[in-house]
């Protein structure tokens, strides 16, 4: 008896026309025709876009990013995870395509536990950057998008590196990647000191990440933060960025303490100068 008397299946007519959308799993592209310059003619132009950031100080890495996974203008999911381990040790931010990035981590994710069985110990955070860029460098031109700052802690300390699905890998203190990454960098570049205790870390992530979720239409949800110390990463916390974003409002703004502070000491200076003045002349007097 035949499968199709079985199973009751027949096969799709991919060859004739059809006024409707393929379903997902049944997208056939026409014959003769490649399929990169089909999708580029045909396909839907989205826009993808996010906030993530990552930066390195004395007492390890801390990641952080907000929740939105977008499509254009509509939000598909409000409460995704942008923030992906890889082992123990090393975690990375993912911004780009959310199909390309899964992939590229599972891939890096494979690649790592090969070499660790075969040299006995995991590569540090700059091989595995190397590692990743060599393996997305082959793919340049295929319309991957992919960017990631991979955050880890190895033998040398806390390293942080960029890399994307050109090739391109940068090591550094600071890297803000997605649409809302010029509205953190402001923020980080205000803030930012190698020196800070955890808590001022934690605090710099999550007001950098909200002030860009308020200002980025793409980034919103909550603020999913992690820090990376010798023991291994640490889940620290996921916030409503709303929230966040009112609480700040409250708090009073280190620009206006400042310049409170400058007017009282503006204040001060002409009384001491008078004071001063009027001490030398009488010296001169006597």
């Amino acid at each position: 008896m035949a499968l199709q008397d079985v199973c009751k299946w027949q096969a799709p007519d991919t060859w004739g026309l059809s006024p409707h959308l393929p379903q997902a799993s049944g997208w056939a592209v026409p014959p003769g025709c490649d399929p990169q310059t089909f999708l580029r003619t045909h396909g839907p132009r989205l826009a993808h876009g996010t906030t993530t950031l990552a930066f390195r100080f004395r007492h390890g890495v801390i990641a952080a990013a907000d929740t939105r996974a977008s499509c254009g203008s509509y939000v598909q999911c409000p409460a995704s995870r942008k923030i992906l381990p890889v082992h123990r040790h090393l975690l990375g931010t993912t911004s780009g395509t959310s199909a390309d990035c899964a992939t590229w981590y599972r891939v890096l994710r494979r690649e790592l536990r090969l070499r660790a069985l075969r040299e006995g110990r995991l590569p540090s955070v700059a091989g595995s950057a190397r590692l990743l860029s060599a393996l997305m460098s082959c793919y340049r031109g295929l319309d991957l998008c992919v960017a990631t700052a991979l955050c880890g802690w190895d033998r040398s300390g806390p390293a942080l590196f960029y890399v994307d699905s050109d090739g391109t890998r940068l090591q550094g203190n600071i890297f803000s990647v997605g649409s809302g990454s010029p509205y953190a960098y402001g923020v980080l570049d205000r803030g930012y000191r190698y020196d800070m205790s955890p808590q001022e870390a934690y605090a710099l992530a999550r007001r950098a990440v909200t002030h860009a979720t308020h200002r980025d239409a793409y980034s919103g949800g909550s603020v999913d933060l992690f820090h990376v110390r010798e023991s291994g990463w640490e889940y620290v916390s996921r916030s409503d960025a709303c929230v966040l974003y009112w609480e700040l409002q409250k708090l009073p703004e280190p620009e206006k303490e400042e310049e409170e502070e400058e007017v009282r000491q503006d204040q001060a200076e002409p009384a001491t100068l008078h004071r001063d003045s009027r001490l030398a002349a009488e010296t001169e007097m006597l």
